[in-house]
């Protein structure tokens, strides 16, 4: 069964490189790579990849640039796999990566998404665990096996903390075409995608197996927002309206857990000493009110 990895592009051109060359050192063969330019402004990264000699490898550039959550739903709509993962172009796949999701669909059919563990690495490719990271490791469950998750105990274990590591999970295309890309969320679009699974019934399998690099990084959209506050905007956004979803299933500790959203504010709170360095009013009173505000 063949994986598609598909890679919307727009960034660093050497790490588009290592990017594209960790998917060509595949142990496992069965992978089509197709990566979606937005339209970036130097052409020689697309020129390279498209000389290539690889018949597994598809280059496409848009005719104008639609932005992360645009350029995400144009890279499902060009799926032809029965699963797919949407990788970052600064990310690296370790070797084992689509043989290790080939055996684990095999062995949970129908699985709506796969999450394997995930090595966090600097703009140097060094191994780095910085606070954010070290907070994923802690909210994500201490699983030895694969092991899948579903209901209400997965909604209240990501909500309690985003563990999951969007580039590296192997997705069901059926699973995500049926909900899709919400256009009004560019940091957390990943949470509510999973949420919207969640609540129709889907399942997550985590994996113990490290097969991914996610590079982690300042010039990251969920970095750049947390500087300014206008990340904890959306993020007070989505909490709000997947409370009330929660409530109207009947699933109230997962109501608790979003609208306490502990996790969140207390990111809010690790912001506030450089916003307050930079004097940067507007972004100290985004942070206070994300921190203080209750619903």
């Amino acid at each position: 069964m063949t994986i598609d990895i598909m890679m919307p592009f727009y960034g660093d051109p050497g790490l588009f490189r290592a990017a594209v060359e960790s998917v060509l050192a595949q142990s496992d063969g069965d992978w089509r790579l197709v990566v979606i330019d937005d339209v970036y402004p130097d052409t020689a990264p697309g020129e390279w990849v498209s000389s290539l000699d690889d018949p597994r490898i598809h280059y496409v550039r848009n005719e104008s640039n639609l932005g992360v959550s645009g350029n995400f739903s144009k890279s499902v709509e060009l799926v032809a796999a029965e699963y797919f993962v949407l990788m970052g172009c600064d990310d690296l796949m370790e070797t084992e990566y689509v043989a290790s999701m080939r055996s684990a669909i095999d062995a949970h059919p129908g699985a709506s998404y796969l999450q394997p563990a995930v090595t966090v690495i600097d703009d140097d490719g060094s191994a780095a665990l910085p606070l954010a990271d070290r907070v994923k490791a802690w909210y994500r469950p201490n699983r030895s096996e694969a092991t899948a998750m579903s209901g209400q105990e997965l909604a209240v274990s990501l909500l309690r903390g985003n563990w999951t590591y969007f580039p590296s999970i192997c997705w069901r295309t059926e699973t995500v075409r049926r909900h899709g890309f919400d256009p009004a969320f560019d940091v957390v679009l990943d949470l509510a995608l999973q949420l919207d699974i969640v609540l129709d019934g889907g399942d997550l399998v985590l994996l113990p197996e490290h097969t991914f690099r996610y590079r982690r990084h300042a010039g990251s959209v969920s970095s750049w927002t947390a500087q300014d506050g206008t990340r904890f905007d959306e993020e007070r956004a989505f909490f709000l309206d997947v409370k009330r979803r929660l409530r109207e299933r009947g699933w109230r500790r997962a109501a608790r857990v979003a609208s306490a959203h502990v996790s969140s504010r207390l990111n809010a709170v690790t912001r506030l000493p450089s916003a307050l360095a930079k004097r940067d009013g507007s972004g100290v009173g985004a942070l206070l009110r994300h921190v203080v505000r209750g619903w």
